[in-house]
């Protein structure tokens, strides 16, 4: 085992809009926090571009990571009393719960999308590197950043400890799903916080659910799928994640075919060649960093680049309609002939979004398929599903959506394709 860090002769408190408060009284959990890697996280939103359809999403990653370090700290005050949770690992889990997302980079999985960066892959990077954060881990003892990174990517032996950080009802959903429904405005992610840590228990391999709380879990599996379709999957915020690609594809385009930037995008160079990007590079990007070069490319000699950031900082998004899948070739066709026609490219402004999303599945994790259980009255532990008509009615329904996107201010002014113009608005209205 390690060597504990010892508590704080008096407790940190932050002030926070979903908990309340948000104590802190670890001296490993407070150095973590005033580590230069975990204070970036002030500049990553938790919501990447939600900004742009909810005003009020402007939180943080730092935000977030807070809330699932104060999650686990309750958690465990009520695991405390039983003798499937060991003690021993509290420095452990609440270490994890608070760096599960160190390694998230600007405007998180848009980024990542196009640039295949995985930031599972950076975090443990930054757990295990030349970092502040390893340097904090690391005087706990020998082997202890290991462990908090082989939790955080689910290799730990210690399955409890992997599935309150990671799994169907998990320390990280609870709180984005509490925190992102705050901030966005709405309340389709808000359910019962106090009411469900009362009703968790420990088991020899995950968090299980006292029988009589099954309630509660049903209405945290609800609103999980309301907040995906209405918050994280609403259409203005695929538009705005669909144009940031576009903006940073065009130019990695240029970068690759010789064009000449009014200023070098130096901090996406190592991407743009295709390189191994050091640690210390991969800091410095955040969502700073993006504005300032979105900002210049806003006046660059390339009208397409120009267009695209201007877009996306001024908010000018592409426009979303759901074509009749019987229909959707043909209006495609249309739609990129008359784009073509005037010299607008296909690539970056007529895009096709799919998606899909189940409100409850049971997912295969380290070889075997995981659910929410409940702890039977008889002892006995049995699957959600198999108890809760609700959960078994669900069980599985994949809800799918497909748009296209595209510029509709461009098309809805045509001056030199009249007949285009009548078509297109016309496909609008549904006629």
């Amino acid at each position: 085992m390690y060597t504990s860090r010892g508590q704080l002769s008096g407790s940190k408190v932050f002030e926070d809009p979903v908990h309340r408060y948000i104590y802190v009284y670890d001296h490993l959990v407070w150095e973590l926090i005033n580590t230069k890697e975990f204070q970036r996280l002030r500049r990553i939103k938790q919501l990447g571009t939600s900004f742009l359809t909810f005003h009020g999403a402007e939180h943080t990653r730092f935000h977030h990571s807070l809330g699932v370090y104060e999650i686990s700290r309750q958690l465990i005050d009520q695991f405390h009393e039983y003798p499937e949770w060991d003690d021993r690992n509290r420095e452990l889990l609440l270490a994890a719960a608070l760096l599960h997302d160190v390694g998230h980079g600007p405007f998180s999985h848009a980024f990542e999308h196009v640039f295949a960066v995985r930031h599972e892959v950076w975090t443990e990077r930054i757990i295990l590197g030349d970092t502040e954060v390893n340097k904090v881990l690391s005087e706990m003892g020998v082997g202890f950043p290991e462990e908090v990174a082989a939790i955080i990517n689910k290799t730990h032996p210690n399955r409890l400890l992997v599935n309150i950080l990671s799994s169907q009802l998990d320390v990280d959903r609870m709180d984005y799903l509490l925190r992102d429904a705050h901030f966005a405005g709405v309340s389709y992610g808000k359910f019962d916080l106090e009411r469900m840590l009362r009703v968790l228990r420990p088991d020899e391999d995950q968090v299980v659910v006292k029988q009589s709380g099954m309630h509660t879990i049903e209405d945290y599996i609800m609103r999980r799928y309301q907040m995906y379709w209405q918050v994280y999957l609403h259409p203005a915020t695929r538009s705005s994640d669909l144009l940031l690609k576009a903006v940073l594809e065009r130019a990695r385009e240029l970068y690759e075919s010789g064009y000449a930037f009014a200023m070098t995008p130096k901090h996406f160079l190592p991407i743009f060649n295709h390189e191994d990007m050091t640690l210390e590079h991969y800091l410095k990007l955040d969502e700073t960093i993006v504005y300032f070069y979105f900002q210049e490319w806003m006046d660059e000699a390339d009208p397409i680049l120009a267009d695209l950031a201007s877009r996306f900082v001024n908010r000018r998004l592409l426009k979303y309609k759901n074509f009749p899948e019987a229909n959707r070739i043909r209006y495609m066709d249309r739609l990129r002939s008359t784009m073509e026609s005037i010299g607008l490219p296909t690539r970056y402004y007529l895009l096709e979004d799919q998606l899909s999303q189940l409100p409850y599945d049971l997912y295969k994790g380290h070889g075997k398929y995981e659910g929410i259980y409940l702890q039977m009255n008889d002892g006995d532990r049995r699957e959600i599903s198999e108890v809760s008509m609700l959960v078994q009615s669900i069980l599985n329904s994949r809800q799918s959506d497909e748009k296209i996107y595209y510029p509709e201010d461009v098309l809805l002014n045509l001056k030199d394709f009249a007949s285009e113009k009548t078509w297109m608005l016309s496909t609008l209205r549904g006629e």
